[in-house]
């Protein structure tokens, strides 16, 4: 399990689900949450979290959202279930998670 958060111990006030392939999961969390930042940064007291758990059949399970100090707004878990559908951005995020390191 790889987890991306900057306050400990990560916390889901929002949060919505996708699967992807195998891939590297720190690149995958790392691009998911810089993404989630740009589309939430007018949130107040938002903190991202990206939790990727690999599942049994190879698919990795990632869980994005994040801690919010304050009201919570519930039209945001529809908005990170859209990013994290998104077919562009999903390209992008595989295709970067996906590379080999560079030797």
């Amino acid at each position: 399990m790889t987890t991306m958060a900057r306050h400990w111990p990560p916390r889901f006030d929002l949060k919505a689900e996708a699967t992807f392939p195998a891939l590297r999961p720190v690149r995958l969390a790392r691009q998911i949450r810089q993404d989630m930042w740009r589309l939430l940064r007018d949130v107040r007291g938002f903190s991202p979290v990206v939790q990727v758990v690999a599942e049994a059949d190879e698919t990795l399970r990632v869980t994005a959202g994040g801690r919010i100090d304050g009201v919570v707004p519930s039209q945001k878990n529809a908005a990170i279930a859209a990013l994290l559908n998104d077919a562009a951005q999903r390209k992008r995020w595989i295709d970067w998670a996906g590379q080999r390191p560079q030797c």
